[in-house]
């Protein structure tokens, strides 16, 4: 084996370890953040999602699984992703309000009943911060999911919202948990809104 093949082996094995490590920390509050979803879309509420940088990637693809679908057809259930916009959002940037970037389109868009998602990778933006505060605001309740354990966004969080934490990992390893995550998300939501 090449020296290039064994850290190829190397960076599967670690993978490996991270996705066990996080099947045991992890499973408890899936299940919950798959039911407020649910709730907020029986309720006639929307979803809103927000992150920054990579995590945007992860943002996206969960607002077009559920725009869309995930594996099977069904009804198009309503969400929304903050950074998709990005003549809004370097708009915002222009005018040096970075850190309004979410805040004020949760402000401009979200309402009672709606939920915020936000999807953080890399540590905790005052911009998701302010968003976090925000939705709170509009009376949103907030999901929140984290590469990271007990962060300032941990405290921002009300009793009725959710959130489901790695332990600490950098961006590149959390990706794949982050994106399995996601999709065992949408699984659930597709399966209590609609059977299967």
């Amino acid at each position: 084996m090449t020296e290039t093949e064994q850290q190829i082996s190397q960076w599967f094995a670690t993978h490996m370890e991270h996705t066990a490590q996080a099947a045991s920390t992890v499973v408890s509050p899936i299940e919950p953040v798959a039911d407020a979803f649910v709730q907020a879309l029986l309720q006639d509420g929307k979803i809103i999602t927000c992150a920054n940088g990579s995590a945007n990637i992860l943002a996206q693809y969960f607002c077009t699984t559920l725009l869309n679908r995930l594996e099977h057809d069904r009804p198009a259930l309503p969400a929304i992703n903050l950074g998709a916009d990005a003549t809004t959002y370097s708009a915002i940037c222009r005018d040096n309000r970075f850190n309004d970037t979410f805040s004020r389109q949760v402000r401009a868009l979200g309402k009672p009943g709606d939920l915020l998602f936000v999807i953080v990778d890399d540590g905790h933006k005052a911009n998701l911060i302010q968003a976090i505060q925000a939705a709170h605001d509009r009376e949103m309740q907030v999901v929140v999911l984290s590469a990271r354990e007990k962060s300032d966004i941990t405290s921002l969080l009300h009793p009725e919202d959710h959130e489901i934490a790695l332990s600490n990992l950098p961006p590149s390893d959390a990706a794949p948990l982050l994106l399995l995550i996601v999709n065992m998300l949408c699984r659930l939501v597709d399966a209590k809104l609609f059977g299967g």
